[in-house]
């Protein structure tokens, strides 16, 4: 620590102090966690913010944000391949009633992107609650240092880092090569180069990746959960209506959720206890405080 940071975090304790220990209190009683379930996409999304104590929690007045879904496939929201693009308006909307200067959602896609933004109805959504969703733009891929144990550097879209908050939304679905694809492994969707080659090392990229992005809250889309033939899916009869949403401050115990949703042990997915060994987040709930809503 140097003087500069010194003198700052002196300053906050004495803040801290002179307010009285009922601040200190009410921000250690928030929760760590909320799982909402109800028949709407955006109530559940919304009462689950309020659980964990309010947007404005996360989002401060001139804020720049970036929200991060799952648009990877040129799918229908049905068929459970891509986030609900009913959260990802909501999400836009408490970003701006919070008081952000500007919201962008972008995903870097498999399929083609024109194609995957119409198809998953995010664009549309996104665009009539005022975000700005442009397509990832190669002019703006940089390699930056992940100082990953075993990611050292990588090409990341710098639309990613060039903002104030960060929002992770990705969806819970079947994937076919690591099992599953919940929170962690969505920030693939935020680097571009020869993305093949991270899935050599898979467990590996996903909790390097992790560690470098640091998500200012995770929102977890099981509304509709692709439990067979994931990524991409194809059939309405791969897909349950689980109805939930999981906003978390805690990347890894989101997963541990997500993976619940498939009778998944945490233990069996490889990158949740790397991840958790790496002090990214928790496995065991029981360690957290979990706020539980239905609406």
């Amino acid at each position: 620590m140097d003087r500069r940071d010194f003198l700052k975090d002196l300053a906050l304790g004495g803040m801290l102090l002179r307010l009285g220990p009922g601040l200190i209190a009410q921000t250690k009683s928030q929760p760590d966690m909320a799982i909402v379930t109800g028949e709407s996409p955006a109530a559940i999304t919304r009462e689950a913010l309020a659980a964990m104590g309010g947007i404005k929690r996360f989002i401060s007045k001139g804020d720049k944000v970036m929200i991060k879904p799952n648009i990877g496939w040129d799918r229908t929201p049905e068929l459970g391949a891509g986030t609900n693009p009913e959260v990802v308006k909501t999400l836009v909307e408490l970003c701006f009633e919070a008081g952000a200067k500007d919201v962008t959602v972008m995903d870097n896609t498999t399929n083609q992107a024109q194609r995957c933004y119409a198809r998953s109805g995010i664009a549309e959504a996104a665009k009539a609650a005022g975000a700005k969703v442009p397509f990832v733009n190669p002019y703006k891929l940089k390699k930056m240092p992940l100082r990953g144990e075993w990611l050292k550097d990588w090409e990341v879209y710098t639309d990613f880092v060039e903002v104030d908050k960060l929002i992770n939304v990705p969806v819970a679905k079947h994937h076919n090569l690591c099992r599953l694809s919940i929170g962690m492994k969505n920030w693939i969707g935020a680097v571009g180069g020869p993305r093949n080659q991270l899935h050599q090392e898979l467990d590996k990229a996903i909790v390097d990746l992790s560690a470098f992005f640091k998500p200012t809250v995770t929102v977890l889309d099981a509304y509709r959960v692709l439990l067979r033939n994931g990524p991409q899916g194809g059939r309405t009869s791969d897909v349950k209506l689980q109805k939930t949403s999981v906003v978390s401050t805690d990347p890894v115990a989101a997963d541990v959720v997500g993976a619940g949703f498939f009778d998944i042990k945490p233990e069996e997915l490889a990158y949740i206890p790397l991840a958790n060994a790496r002090g990214l987040g928790q496995i065991d709930l029981e360690k957290l405080r979990v706020e539980k809503r239905t609406v």
